[in-house]
């Protein structure tokens, strides 16, 4: 019986052997990966440097702001005081760099997504060919371990925000896509039949009629990207990136549970104000 299992034996496929032999081979365009780092880094430099100038209670009275005048409609006191309660919170705790920190990542990343995103599900929607293509990429994407986007990251970008940011970009790119060419595929067919009818172009029938009534759904793409972004800086914190998440990263390490739930508390509140907020964009009733 052993004999017959070793004449059955294949030799293990080195599937990592061919990994490591892709991303070493990577690294000869060290140069067009430092100009990716310097381009990223200088978003993320600009964004955090406009944090880092508003007084925190100026930060806090323009986010009400965007709240009350995105709910004027019906105005959410509830979240109104949520905001407010849950800044303070986070300025009381001495968590306000790192929030901030965290929404320069959480912000770079969804400006890239949706660059990215958009017009890739653009292009699903007008090609069947580059749907069946794209779309079990984005599924491996999505189905793979977060933890392993880490490393080539920092094989390709080093330590710090921007390989977080990048580790981020291809977690939270599916939904945005995937969400583009599904709103665009649902625009009724005698709609776009119409507008063909009348002698419109591919372009002015995509900006004029598509993208306006697939907005509900690409926008609920782009929220679930921000929110996908917000997980993934927190765990990219292990990589160097800052903010809240190495808040929580430190407290694992010193088995400190009441700073990590402290910390905790403060992504809940993030996660809660961006949510309502993209969502009041999206043109949803606040309730």
């Amino acid at each position: 019986m052993n004999s017959l299992f070793s004449l059955l034996s294949i030799p293990a496929i080195p599937v990592s052997d061919w990994i490591n032999t892709f991303v070493n081979w990577l690294t000869n365009f060290a140069g067009f990966f430092n100009s990716i780092t310097t381009f990223i880094g200088g978003i993320i430099n600009g964004i955090q440097w406009v944090f880092d100038f508003l007084n925190p209670f100026v930060f806090i009275a323009i986010i009400l702001a965007i709240t009350f005048w995105i709910t004027r409609k019906s105005i959410s006191w509830g979240l109104l005081l949520f905001e407010l309660l849950g800044l303070l919170y986070i300025y009381n705790q001495g968590f306000w760099r790192d929030m901030t920190q965290t929404l320069t990542l959480v912000l770079t990343t969804s400006i890239i997504i949706v660059v990215i995103g958009i017009p890739l599900g653009i292009w699903m929607a007008k090609s069947n060919t580059v749907d069946s293509i794209v779309q079990p990429i984005l599924s491996f994407m999505q189905t793979m371990p977060a933890f392993v986007y880490l490393i080539p990251a920092v094989a390709l970008f080093g330590i710090g925000m921007v390989p977080g940011v990048i580790a981020s970009v291809i977690f939270s790119l599916p939904p945005v896509v995937r969400m583009t060419n599904l709103g665009i595929r649902q625009v009724p067919s005698d709609l776009t039949e119409a507008s063909d009818a009348f002698g419109t172009t591919s372009w002015q029938k995509l900006i004029k009629l598509q993208l306006p009534l697939a907005k509900p759904t690409l926008m609920s793409g782009v929220n679930q990207g921000m929110m996908l972004a917000l997980s993934m800086v927190v765990i990219a914190s292990m990589i160097g990136a800052m903010g809240l998440g190495t808040q929580v990263y430190f407290a694992v390490g010193r088995n400190d549970a009441g700073a990590g739930f402290a910390a905790g508390i403060a992504i809940v509140i993030l996660a809660i104000i961006m949510d309502k907020v993209t969502q009041g964009f999206m043109g949803e009733k606040e309730k």
